[in-house]
Formats: C-alpha cells, sequence, structure tokens
C-alpha cells in the first residue's frame, strides 16, 4: 500500500488511473453499504437529509464525479496538447475527494460544513485546473466542458446551502441529473468522433463513418436543460412532461447518427448506442409519468444513471483507462457481461416503480437485485483494471501517451 501511495508509483503517472480506480470501488463499497442499510444488515448514521439524500448524493458526486475528474484531467492532454497533470496536484485532488466522502458520512457528528468545503474544494479545483488548457486551446473548441463543470459546481453549491439551512436538497440532485447527461452527451460527441472512427479502423478493422452532427447534438442538449430547469422550478406535471418527452425525441434522434452499418454491431459502438437509448427511455418514462401522473419520477432517474450514466462511464473507462495506460483494448467477455450486468440492474431499479414491467427477481426485492446487480458489473471492472491501473505501462510511453505499437503487433 505504501508504494502505491508514493508520487513515484505508476498509479499517479497519469490523472486516470487513480481516478478511475476509486470510481469502481467506490461504486462498489457504497452500494454494498447501501444493500446492507435496505436489508437491515446494518444502519447507517444521522446525517443531514436523510439515508436516500446521502445515497443519492454520493452516486452523483461521490461516483460520477471521480470518474469525470479522470476523464478530463486525462482529455486535457489530448485535446488540448497541455502537460499532463504532476503526481502531487492529483494527489491533493484525490485526498479532497476521499475527505468529502467521509465527511458526509460523518456529517451527523462533526456538521455537514465540513464535507461542503471539501467537496466544494475538489469541485473548484478540477475546474481551476481544466480551464487554462481549455481557455489557451486554439479557438477555445473544447470550453464546453469548462461550461458543464461550473453548472455542475453550481448545483453541488445550491446543495449544500440547501442542507446548511435545513432546506429541502433534493431538487439540486435532480438538477445534477440533467447536467450529468448534458455532460455525457459533450464527451461522447468530442471523443468518438476521434476515438471510435480510429479504433474502429484499429481494432476493429471496419469503417465507422461516425460524424456526430452539431444540430442533432444541440437540440439534444438544449431539451435536457430545459427539462432539468422544469424539473429543478416544479413547473408541474404538464411542463414537466412534455419537456421530459421532448428530450426523449431529440436523444432518439441523436441515434440516427449512430446508424453506422455493420460496424454498429462491434463493441465499442454498440455500448454507446445503447447508453443513448437507455438515456432517451429514461426520459420517456419520466414524461409519461408526469403527463399521466404516475409516480415514475424515479424509475427514470434510475435508467439515466444506472444504464445510461453507467455505461458512459464503463466504456469510456474502458477504452481511455487501458489506450492511455500502454495497453491494446481488452476483447474478453469481461465487458460485455459488465455491460448486461448494468443493463439488468437498471431494469430490475426501475421495475420496482413499474408495476407493468414484471420482473423475475429470485426471491429478491428488485431493489436488493439492482444493488447485487451494480456492484457485480465493477467488480468485474475493479478486478480486471486493478493492474492496467496501478501497474507500468507495457510500451515505451509516457504518463498519458496513447499506446506506443509493440513489435507483436
Amino acid at each position: 500500500m505504501a508504494s502505491l501511495l508514493s508520487p513515484r508509483a505508476p498509479l499517479w503517472c497519469c490523472p486516470f488511473r487513480p481516478f478511475f480506480l476509486l470510481t469502481a470501488l467506490h461504486g462498489i463499497v457504497v452500494m454494498a453499504v447501501w444493500l446492507a442499510w435496505l436489508s437491515g444488515w446494518m444502519p447507517l448514521p444521522d446525517m443531514p437529509g436523510g439515508p436516500f439524500v446521502w445515497h443519492a448524493h454520493e452516486m452523483l458526486f461521490g461516483f460520477a464525479a471521480a470518474s469525470i475528474a479522470g476523464f478530463l484531467l486525462t482529455a486535457l492532454t489530448e485535446f488540448t496538447g497541455s502537460a499532463a497533470l504532476p503526481p502531487r496536484p492529483v494527489q491533493r485532488l484525490v485526498w479532497l475527494w476521499l475527505g468529502g466522502r467521509v465527511a458526509y458520512l460523518l456529517s451527523g457528528s462533526v456538521g455537514i460544513a465540513w464535507a461542503a468545503a471539501l467537496d466544494m474544494g475538489f469541485m473548484l479545483s478540477l475546474a481551476a485546473h481544466s480551464f487554462g488548457p481549455l481557455w489557451r486551446a486554439p479557438e477555445r473548441r473544447h470550453m464546453s466542458f469548462f461550461y458543464a463543470l461550473v453548472a455542475l459546481t453550481g448545483a453541488h453549491l445550491g446543495f449544500y446551502i440547501s442542507l446548511l439551512l435545513g432546506h429541502e436538497a433534493l431538487p439540486w440532485l435532480r438538477l445534477s441529473i440533467g447536467l450529468l447527461m448534458i455532460l455525457v452527451i459533450v464527451a461522447l460527441s468530442r471523443i468518438s468522433m476521434a476515438l471510435f472512427n480510429e479504433v474502429m479502423g484499429k481494432y476493429g478493422g471496419l469503417t465507422a463513418d461516425y460524424v456526430a452532427r452539431p444540430p442533432r447534438r444541440n437540440l439534444a442538449l438544449f431539451t435536457i436543460g430545459l427539462s432539468a430547469v422544469a424539473t429543478f422550478a416544479q413547473a408541474g406535471p404538464g411542463v414537466s412532461g412534455w419537456l421530459a418527452c421532448a428530450a426523449a425525441a431529440a436523444i432518439l434522434n441523436l441515434l440516427n447518427d449512430w446508424h453506422v452499418g455493420r460496424a454498429l454491431w462491434q463493441r465499442w459502438v454498440l455500448i454507446p448506442y445503447l447508453l443513448y437509448w437507455c438515456m432517451a427511455l429514461g426520459y420517456g418514462v419520466i414524461g409519461v409519468g408526469h403527463l399521466s401522473e404516475q409516480p415514475w419520477q424515479s424509475a427514470g432517474e434510475h435508467l439515466l444513471l444506472v444504464a445510461a450514466l453507467g455505461l458512459a462511464i464503463l466504456v469510456v473507462m474502458s477504452i481511455a483507462g487501458r489506450v492511455h495506460a500502454g495497453h491494446a483494448l481488452d476483447g474478453r467477455l469481461w465487458l460485455p457481461a459488465a455491460v448486461l450486468l448494468l443493463l439488468l440492474a437498471a431494469i430490475s431499479r426501475a421495475g420496482a416503480s413499474l408495476p407493468f414491467l414484471p420482473l423475475a427477481t429470485w426471491g429478491l426485492s428488485p431493489l436488493t437485485l439492482a444493488a447485487v446487480l451494480w456492484i457485480g458489473a465493477w467488480l468485474l471492472y475493479a478486478a480486471y483494471a486493478w493492474r492496467v491501473l496501478t501497474g507500468p505501462r507495457p510500451d515505451l510511453g509516457q504518463a498519458c501517451d496513447e499506446r506506443m505499437p509493440l513489435p507483436s503487433d
């Protein structure tokens, strides 16, 4: 363990390594704790907002935020040509993130201000490290990442202010779900053309010819943003329902860019395609639920988070987490198995709120089954990614370089 913490250890040679590892471990541990609490096996300490708010917050600003940090700090070097963040600043970000997780768990005893200070320090530091390279890049083409990060930081601040004042904080988390969906689309539109087409040529032997068309993308971003604001403002079932349906339609329209023929069935294209379907279904369930005055908000949100966000994080970490560590892409069956587990987890969790969706849960509650499936997916990733993320590069590349060709290629 001491050797892993040394700044000279391979774990710290690129920011994605510790943060991708923490993403998976956090997804396992926090969901296991949540499952133990749901099953009555262990209590959770008193916390402002209660256990359900803590669970939602940890999935958004623990699990998802760690993956965002790993992706963004690594993508900066590729998108802008800037140098990789050195180990010491990365370690400071990791300690801020870890401190926020512990402080929130102990907030019933020490107060929520410690968690707020550490989490906001993490988000603001991440934004500060991102701004310079993005701003100095030619034509500032990737500033949308910074704007999305600032919006997410603002929502996080609103969440903590609400807790500090004793107000309802859940609307801020629901707003954050929409902002995360925006960030997923922004990220995929950037990396897909540069990465997926290259992946298809190098590793799939196919020509995907994928193009992310700005009008379709911007329409999807706009409608998701309107839906998020309407939900946050509690605009009423009519407005919220139709805007969620509009977001679903705009996302389905995005799928037209992905109809690239036979290449669509290659895993590195199919997984993002499936996550867009899950995103559209999530907004569709939310919209129809509002319009029919059915309590389906939670079901739709879990389709967005467990399926769409989970698949987005999994595919990005499975590609960037290997290519930028000097490894070839992994063609083994664990990745499709993890994808299937995430999809089944999302269906099981949504089924807890959708009476028309009968499920075989093998004697478990839908919530328990969903948690077990989620844990299984991230255990698979952690098991197969551990040596890649903590070990030395097998090629001659440095830091965050893409994989260098080996003589055996």
